[in-house]
């Protein structure tokens, strides 16, 4: 059992956004990443832009650039941030019937940017379920997860065995 508190409670026990007034400022980064696994079909019909809803990939970068931007409205105990840099890439794999999402945010500030880079994932995910639900309703959405992480207290993070899908 880990002796180390939870910085979202107070000694009461009662939630709350912690105060990060008195940390100094630094770039801080984090990548993550998650998987859609669907059909070979479905794939190729997004890597060649046939979806009837439209450019999948594109609508599915937007929202999850947006999403990024969002987090402390879906996150209660999440700090707004000023985001100096959300990105969102695809790498297809239609022979496996996947697509292997990453997100990177970064920040000049006193606080990570985690959140805001999974939150992108995950809604960048969402989206590619959201336009292709009709081509395949058992599309799943696996492994998110943080990846790596950069700035802080704590520096440089990086998932030991890097596992995507």
């Amino acid at each position: 059992m880990t002796t180390e508190k939870f910085t979202h409670l107070d000694e009461t026990g009662s939630a709350h956004m912690v105060d990060v007034g008195g940390k100094s400022t630094s770039t801080r980064q984090a990548i993550a990443v998650a998987t859609v696994q669907s059909t070979p079909a479905v794939i190729n019909q997004i890597a060649q832009q046939s979806v009837k809803k439209g450019d999948v990939l594109a609508v599915a970068r937007v929202a999850g650039i947006m999403a990024a931007k969002r987090t402390s409205d879906l996150l209660p105990l999440c700090h707004p941030l000023a985001l100096t840099k959300v990105s969102v890439e695809f790498s297809l794999r239609p022979e496996q019937g996947q697509i292997d999402i990453e997100a990177t945010c970064a920040v000049q500030g006193v606080t990570g940017v985690e959140m805001e880079a999974l939150t992108a994932v995950s809604v960048a995910a969402l989206t590619i379920h959201d336009m292709c639900k009709a081509l395949d309703p058992q599309l799943q959405i696996n492994g998110i997860q943080l990846q790596e992480k950069t700035g802080g207290k704590h520096g440089h993070w990086q998932r030991e065995h890097a596992h995507h899908g």
